[in-house]
């Protein structure tokens, strides 16, 4: 097997290439395919003192009260200059995020790891970048505050914890694991989380905050698994679903519960086995892959959270000689995972069950090759199966 670096370096620049593209797209038609408009809405309602959320029906804006304070100085900027420097935002931290975790990577032909990783990554993450979805902003923040919890860096760690929960309160999975893993940080995450509660207080009346945080709880606790609701959920209930054999709220409550602690022991362990050059990749890896597959309000989309550091993960794998078989399922599993929405009858045919299957056998393979590796098995220059 040979893989040609100059090809795969350029290909991986396609990353850069479509979200031009994206961009060019977002500015032809700001609404079309988008979900930026909610953003707006959510911020236009904050500064006339309306209702953020519709707790009825658990759709709509479903951010907290922080983030509509967040969009503000977008929405005034309106909707083709506002909405594209949001898409330039949480493009430009998850590829800055790519790119500080490979220069912690040993060895060489690091261009290449991050090329090759984001071509890899590009068919599943495309959508939540076409649509401007929060997720992308999430995911940098979350890679970023991982990094800067392994190395310690309160300032940097309160910075990222404060921008993850801001952009989604699923981030609290990430804060809890960071605590977990450098216990000194926890005043500045917890500080971080009590200073994202009080934004909205410094732009709005004290009532209108306290009842827009009552309803946001009262909106977190409605999501349930429920299949009849106007939510699919496409995470580890979906298959279930798809062929009648729905998972109750309290079975998938435990399983999610187990997976939690699964993921914690997992992560622990990572940081007490790898090599710092590595380790922060596969934390995230498990991380994310948790995020995706065990949080009751996960969307198709949601999944580009997982698929950057499952790319990269791949092309590190692929610099190790001996597991060309492995290498090659996993690049095309990943890549063509990101292909079953190209078309409206393969959409119909693989949504939701079969991201949630498809992306656990590629986490689950990558995190146990994490697992086999140590401090004496990091992959070294010159191991590399590519000319």
């Amino acid at each position: 097997m040979m893989v040609t670096k100059p090809v795969f370096d350029r290909l991986g620049f396609w990353w850069v290439g479509s979200f031009l593209v994206v961009l060019g797209l977002a500015l032809w038609s700001p609404n079309a395919r988008s979900v930026v408009h909610i953003y707006r809405h959510g911020s236009e309602a904050f500064l006339s003192g309306r209702p953020l959320y519709q707790v009825e029906v658990a759709m709509g804006y479903l951010y907290a009260p922080a983030f509509a304070v967040l969009y503000v100085p977008l929405l005034k900027l309106g909707p083709y200059l506002g909405d594209t420097l949001w898409h330039i935002l949480g493009f430009g931290l998850l590829t800055f995020a790519a790119m500080r975790q490979v220069r912690k990577l040993s060895g060489q032909e690091q261009t290449w790891l991050l090329s090759f990783g984001l071509f890899l990554a590009l068919p599943v993450a495309l959508a939540a970048l076409r649509n401007g979805q929060a997720t992308i902003l999430l995911t940098g923040a979350c890679w970023f505050l991982t990094l800067s919890t392994l190395e310690g860096r309160r300032a940097e760690s309160f910075f990222w914890a404060m921008l993850a929960i801001i952009a989604k309160p699923t981030a609290i999975i990430m804060l809890l694991l960071a605590g977990a893993l450098r216990p000194r940080l926890i005043p500045a995450l917890v500080l971080a989380v009590l200073v994202a509660l009080a934004i909205p207080y410094g732009f709005a009346s004290t009532d209108y905050v306290n009842a827009q945080y009552h309803d946001f709880v009262r909106l977190l606790t409605s999501m349930t698994v429920d299949p009849t609701g106007p939510f699919v959920p496409a995470d580890f209930t979906a298959p279930f679903t798809r062929f009648g054999m729905p998972v109750s709220e309290l079975d998938a409550t435990i399983v999610r519960m187990f997976a939690g602690l699964l993921t914690l022991w997992l992560v622990l362990q990572f940081d007490r086995r790898l090599d710092s050059n590595i380790g922060g990749l596969a934390i995230f890896l498990a991380a994310a892959f948790y995020m995706c597959v065990f949080n009751p309000r996960v969307e198709q989309n949601t999944y580009a959270m997982v698929a950057v550091p499952a790319g990269l993960s791949i092309a590190l794998l692929w610099r190790e000689k001996g597991a060309e078989a492995m290498c090659w399922f996993l690049a095309t599993f990943l890549f063509v995972t990101g292909l079953t929405s190209v078309d409206l009858r393969l959409h119909d045919l693989f949504h939701p069950w079969f991201r949630p299957i498809s992306i656990s056998i590629i986490a689950c393979v990558l995190v146990a090759w994490f697992w086999t590796q140590d401090r004496q098995k990091v992959p070294v220059a010159g191991a590399v199966a590519h000319g």
